[in-house]
């Protein structure tokens, strides 16, 4: 499913415009990133939980010719489904 496949099945469930929809949706996932950057994370009873996890540096090798090249620490957003997805 793609973004506007969610808003329009968003919009046939609940009864509204496809307008509507797409700006709660928008809504919904600039809401969920703010909270990310702040560092908060997100809860979303029954849906999930998004959170920051950082990865150190480390060591990685170049495929094409072995060649060891050092990778840079970053910071990465992490997805749990809530047990009501497990199918």
């Amino acid at each position: 499913m793609n973004k506007t496949q969610l808003i329009e099945a968003v919009a046939a469930k609940a009864g509204i415009t496809k307008v509507a929809a797409k700006a709660a949706v928008e809504a919904t996932f600039e809401t969920v990133k703010a909270a990310i950057e702040a560092g908060e994370g997100a809860q979303i009873f029954g849906f999930g939980n998004f959170s920051v996890n950082e990865r150190p540096a480390r060591m990685g090798v170049n495929p094409r010719n072995g060649e060891k090249v050092q990778i840079a620490a970053k910071k990465v957003v992490k997805f749990k489904a809530a047990s009501a997805f497990n199918i």
